[in-house]
């Protein structure tokens, strides 16, 4: 009988041990903690903390992330201050902005009104799910593999395949003069590992 225990015991340590990095790698993590730029890096634009949430205040540039990601769950909230003609947008899974430009060329989850959601290049990433003009909307964005998929407040808005890039950075776009100024809050992210 000590033998079949012993097995028994064994058996839950090693399932402990390989089923244990899937349940961390499936945490939500705040790249945001409300009063801080820690964890980002500010290129060729102006952003400052208020309210809680990220203002970005001059510029055509990105609020970068300092780490790269491969597969995960982002969720954010975003409100433009301008009443009318803003722009902006959430970029993920690039490595570098080319030379002579503010923004990389691609991945972009747009924030410009009337586009508010779709991701450029794919003509499958349109999204027909209204947002609201002057208040704070939820995105989640899901990307996994060569697949990427948006939930605009809550409601699935579309699911795209074709993503090249398996790494990069996540930005917040600055594009002030243009755009107007934005605000992005309850930033997180949770990473899903390689399933």
């Amino acid at each position: 009988m000590p033998t079949l225990r012993i097995c028994y015991l064994l058996s839950i340590f090693l399932a402990t041990i390989c089923f244990a990095p899937l349940v961390w790698a499936e945490e939500s993590v705040s790249l945001f903690d409300g009063k801080t730029l820690k964890g980002w890096d500010v290129l060729t634009c102006e952003a400052v903390v208020k309210d809680s949430a990220i203002l970005l205040t001059a510029g055509n540039g990105l609020v970068q992330s300092k780490k790269q990601y491969s597969n995960f769950v982002l969720e954010y909230e975003w409100k433009a201050i301008k009443s009318k003609g803003w722009d902006s947008g959430v970029y993920f899974r690039y490595t570098d902005v080319p030379k002579g430009r503010s923004w990389p060329g691609r991945y972009q989850v747009n924030l410009r009104q009337g586009m508010e959601g779709d991701l450029g290049g794919f003509p499958q990433g349109k999204n027909k799910i209204a947002t609201k003009d002057g208040e704070w909307n939820h995105f989640e964005l899901t990307v996994k593999g060569s697949t990427a998929a948006l939930k605009v407040n809550g409601k699935q808005a579309w699911k795209v395949d074709g993503i090249k890039v398996p790494k990069g950075f996540i930005a917040l776009q600055a594009e002030i003069p243009g755009g107007g100024q934005f605000l992005f809050r309850k930033v997180l992210i949770r990473e899903l590992g390689d399933q």
